[in-house]
């Protein structure tokens, strides 16, 4: 019979656990209140900044929702040009409003668009009629029945538009 070989105690290399010492529980402590104030501070910059762009979006909205109550007073100059009329006072008066109210919105930054001859974009035109001309290119403005309205990017009113082809 072999005889057994008693085993041997193995020893396991136990790494000591120490103690933090006072001065790095104070380390820990001061980089947890540092990242909590950093993070306290992003996210005031970013409410900052979010209630900026809020104002300026209100501000927007509101100079484009007045500007389009007085677009129909641009409708009825624009008609009250385009009639005859023998009373050349009378008309000189009306341009003289006309210019005037250009004037205004030209300083809100809002410029009229959709001229007979530009190229027709769904995103700023409403195609509200189509025809054949072979005088127009391709997707041209034929007629416009009213004019759009942009202010800045933003479009107030679309125009509506024959488009040709």
């Amino acid at each position: 019979m072999t005889k057994k070989k008693a085993q041997e105690p193995v020893e396991e290399t136990v790494e000591e656990i120490k103690e933090p010492t006072e001065l790095e529980k104070k380390e820990a402590e001061l980089a947890a209140e540092h990242d909590q104030y950093l993070r306290l501070a992003a996210e005031y910059d970013n409410f900052r900044k979010r209630s900026q762009r809020e104002k300026d979006a209100i501000y927007s909205d509101a100079m484009s929702d007045t500007a389009k109550k007085f677009l129909p007073v641009y409708d009825n100059l624009l008609r009250a040009l385009s009639n005859d009329t023998a009373d050349e006072a009378y008309k000189k008066g009306v341009e003289m409003i006309m210019n005037e109210l250009l004037k205004i919105l030209g300083g809100m930054n809002i410029a009229p668009f959709g001229a007979v001859g530009e190229e027709f974009d769904p995103e700023k035109h409403n195609a509200v009629m189509h025809c054949e001309d072979e005088n127009l290119g391709e997707n041209e403005i034929a007629e416009v029945f009213q004019t759009g309205f942009a202010m800045g990017e933003k479009i107030i009113r679309f125009a509506m538009v024959k488009v040709a082809n």
